[in-house]
């Protein structure tokens, strides 16, 4: 193979809200935890065993603004990217890594229905729809799958 390949593709759920900054230029860049789980049964004491990996998510400029607006705890998404590892020095002189996915593409999976009921207070699940809408503005066609 003549090239290199960094591509990343996850499907999670946030485990916090979109965290901005923004800089001077009017760029700004928004970072969120993801979560990724996979199950299986222990073969010893047939147990179910989940492990979840988390990932530190970087979006930028118009991009990070969408998913602050429309993405909140818990909600689920699918996110395509590279991985980015960066390295920096802290106050007290040791030298840190922080390993980072840098979206590039992303589609919004949980549906709006389910967004609106989980902002209500009180809200009764069975008495709402809950026809699959997607709330983001990219379309399905954006899925790999």
């Amino acid at each position: 193979m003549a090239g290199t390949l960094n591509k990343v593709m996850l499907i999670g759920n946030l485990g916090d809200e979109v965290k901005m900054h923004y800089f001077d230029d009017k760029n700004c860049v928004g970072r969120f935890p993801l979560a990724t789980s996979e199950s299986y049964t222990n073969k010893q004491t047939n147990e179910r065993v989940t492990n979840t990996e988390w990932h530190n998510i970087v979006v930028r400029n118009k991009a990070a603004e969408i998913c602050e607006k429309y993405l909140t705890k818990g909600d689920k998404v699918y996110i395509e990217g590279r991985i980015k590892t960066r390295k920096w020095t802290d106050d007290k002189g040791m030298e840190r890594y922080s390993t980072e996915i840098q979206c590039d593409e992303f589609t919004f999976l949980t549906p709006k229905t389910d967004q609106q009921q989980s902002n209500k207070p009180n809200a009764n699940p069975q008495s709402q729809p809950s026809a699959p809408s997607n709330a983001a503005p990219q379309g399905d066609d954006d899925l790999p799958f």
